[in-house]
């Protein structure tokens, strides 16, 4: 598999590369890297990717290429095998690691170029063909690195050959002379299958960089993805994550991402516990849990899952891969809508907060591309208890259900926090919540002027607040650092939301650049600020974080950062990509309403759940009426004691009366008027409640009552 290797592009290679630009003439003019590009169109569309080493040296290994050529074909070697187990996973992509420098530089092509493996077979070209078939789409590795030559002590690279084809002396065995070897071979691959969606490179080379290998490829083929393995590299289309272990929890890989979005973000792990990132002879186990986790949190942070899977000779997959596969088709499948079409939720595209939640639960969130407010929470690790809050980040929820059943399920909104409960059980790897929104309120997203004490240059303060996630605010490196926002006029304040950059690490600590203590002030003036009405410390995690303050009303607001996280020698500065100021919490600045769906409660009696495809939730309950011992209970949340307006959404035809009463109390009556038993109709009472939780009775005791479909506490 891919070596780990610096994180940044080494030195030593860049002062070659300028060198040798200087002195080669001929070369066109270095290309440039685009952040957001129509070739990257299906990565960013993607969730996942299959991983394949394979090579010379699976297990048993060869030292013969024809040898090796002969037990994959004679095994039963088959492309679509690999396009179906890929489609399994979910997979969009499917990424061949042959050429590999610890796979014995196998090339299954047909080449004319000598110095290495090359098979008489293409499966290469075969496997490009199935995907396509299948709208997969296959990206081919590439090496830069010659040092594992003669690994085993077998001599897997011969310059003697490739020295003839050229015409001068080439050692294969330096940086130089495989790079020139390699240049040949990524030239040769991408005129040849036209299909072949792009390259994966393992890092990067001197040679390339001087002899313009990416100009060549974006000229030839501007169509092709390039990413690279742990260097970020500014030309590269993605660059990818290798094998990050050592977070809390294990599976939140992009807590060690260190790379921001918009730009394209792979994290690429094994499934195997075990063993190398080829087949070495074993049959390793794959922990399901860690790698659902894995797929699922890095799908919640826009982060591309590239799964490696140990392929024997003949293509096929050791027993337990394949019962992995054969499960997360099935598992997947459940829950894709939440997947599929999704960004990660809390970062640059909205949605509600990811990371830590109540009583130890953990997880992330997703919201759909072409709707804003069509939100899922994937709680990866479940609360201890039967309740989950989580930070709406400001939308108004309207309804939840679970995703798996389409069962509603009950929630209450308060104080900037979703409420989910009466969760009886919890998935053992993903409790998935679809939750509804309409829209996010009580933000001001127009009229604030921005501010800092310190920038550098090129991210100004007002990049914080524009609304673009492609600027953002730089404190240069100082501490107390303060980002300050001016109203316009005197409005109230209840709460600061910061999106800061995501190009530092939360795991290791010491590489976090994030803010951690902090102190806000308000102003009248922008003058005079008087002591700090709020002061704390931010967690150290990803995603959007929340400053809630004393309802106040003022013109100017003052967050003063005065630490980050970063440890001595590390960089201290602060980026945040969007700060706003919330005036109130969502669903507070008029009435607070909470939904419940009628098919939540419990029934009584003849009382009974039927569908109704007009319905919130596609359900509905009937017969709650003629007769004392047929009745709907539900439990409801109201954050102040007080008469709350109920409102009664259901389906009659003509009219009919229906009674509710809360905690036993005195009933009051609601007059529903219909014209069929599949379009909701809606009445309103005024009802006492208890702060608190409260137990509300709907029942006709003397007549027939309408359906009930959901229930609306204002």
């Amino acid at each position: 598999m891919p070596k780990t290797a610096p994180r940044r592009r080494r030195a030593g290679t860049i002062v070659a590369a300028i060198a040798s630009l200087l002195l080669t003439m001929t070369l066109a003019s270095p290309a440039r890297a685009e952040l957001q590009h129509p070739r990257q169109a299906f990565l960013r569309n993607s969730v996942a990717g299959l991983f394949l080493h394979w090579g010379m040296r699976t297990s048993p290994g060869y030292t013969s290429c024809s040898a090796w050529e002969n037990a994959v074909t004679s095994g039963g070697w088959n492309a679509t095998y690999w396009v179906n187990e890929a489609k399994k996973l979910h997979a969009q992509y499917i990424v061949l690691a042959a050429f590999h420098s610890r796979l014995g530089y196998s090339r299954p092509w047909p080449s004319a170029i000598p110095g290495s493996c090359s098979t008489k077979r293409d499966f290469l070209g075969e496997l490009i063909d199935a995907a396509d078939a299948a709208g997969l789409k296959v990206i081919n590795y590439m090496t830069d690195d010659p040092q594992w030559h003669d690994e085993g002590g077998h001599e897997w690279l011969d310059s003697s050959a490739y020295s003839s084809y050229k015409g001068h002396t080439v050692d294969l065995t330096t940086r130089d002379g495989f790079g020139e070897f390699s240049y040949d071979n990524f030239v040769e691959v991408m005129q040849r299958y036209p299909k072949l969606a792009g390259f994966w490179i393992d890092n990067d080379n001197a040679y390339w960089e001087s002899h313009g290998l990416y100009e060549r490829i974006r000229q030839d083929r501007p169509d092709m993805t390039l990413s690279n393995n742990n260097e970020d590299t500014p030309i590269m289309d993605m660059i990818s994550n290798e094998q990050k272990t050592g977070m809390t929890p294990a599976y939140d890989y992009p807590q060690a991402v260190y790379t921001a979005a918009p730009r394209l973000i792979e994290a690429d792990f094994k499934l195997p516990s075990s063993g190398p990132w080829w087949y070495g002879g074993s049959d390793s186990a794959v922990d399901y849990a860690l790698t659902l986790g894995r797929l699922i949190t890095n799908a919640g942070s826009s982060v591309k899952a590239l799964m490696a899977e140990t392929a024997m000779v003949n293509g096929k997959f050791p027993t337990q891969q394949v019962n992995f596969n054969n499960f997360a088709n099935t598992y997947l499948n459940a829950i894709w809508e939440s997947l599929n079409g999704t960004e990660g939720g809390g970062y640059m595209y909205g949605g509600l907060k990811p990371g830590f939640w109540n009583n130890g639960a953990h997880g992330v969130t997703t919201i759909s591309r072409t709707n804003p407010n069509l939100h899922y929470i994937h709680v990866i690790t479940p609360p201890s208890g039967s309740t989950l809050q989580i930070r709406d980040n400001g939308y108004r929820i309207t309804g939840v259900t679970n995703l798996r059943t389409g069962a509603a399920v009950p929630f209450s909104q308060a104080n900037g926090t979703l409420t989910i409960s009466g969760v009886s059980s919890w998935d053992q790897y993903d409790t998935v919540f679809k939750v509804t929104s309409s829209g996010r309120e009580g933000i001001y997203t127009s009229g604030v002027t921005m501010s800092a004490s310190a920038s550098a240059s090129g991210h100004a303060a007002s990049a914080a607040g524009d609304g673009d996630y492609l600027t953002y605010w730089d404190s240069n490196n100082t501490t107390p650092v303060s980002l300050r926002f001016d109203l316009g006029s005197a409005k109230r304040v209840q709460y600061i939301g910061i999106n800061q950059r995501e190009d530092s690490t939360v795991y290791p600590e010491s590489a976090s650049a994030r803010a951690s203590t902090y102190r806000v002030y308000v102003s009248s003036d922008g003058t005079n600020w008087g002591s700090p009405i709020k002061t704390g410390t931010l967690p150290n995690a990803r995603g959007v974080q929340f400053v809630d303050l004393p309802a106040t009303t003022t013109r100017h607001v003052r967050l003063e950062v005065t630490a980050t996280y970063a440890t001595s020698g590390n960089p201290e500065r602060w980026r945040v990509d969007e700060a706003w100021i919330g005036g109130s919490y969502a669903g507070s600045g008029g009435s607070s309403s909470q939904s419940y769906e009628a098919e939540s409660g419990a029934l009584s009696g003849k009382a009974t759940v039927a569908a109704c495809t007009g319905c919130s939730g596609g359900q509905k309950v009937r017969y709650i009426g003629n007769g004392t011992a047929n009745y709907l209970t539900l439990t409801v949340n109201a954050a102040t004691a007080g008469t709350k307006q109920i409102t009664i959404a259901g389906t009659v035809d003509g009219t009919r009366t229906v009674s509710v009463s809360a905690n036993g109390g005195t009933a009051v009556t609601a007059s529903l008027t219909g014209t069929d038993w599949a379009t909701p109709v809606t009445a309103t009472v005024g009802v006492p409640l208890n702060a608190g939780s409260n137990t509300l009775r709907f029942f006709n005791d003397t007549a027939n009552a309408p359906d009930l479909d959901k229930i609306t506490v204002s």
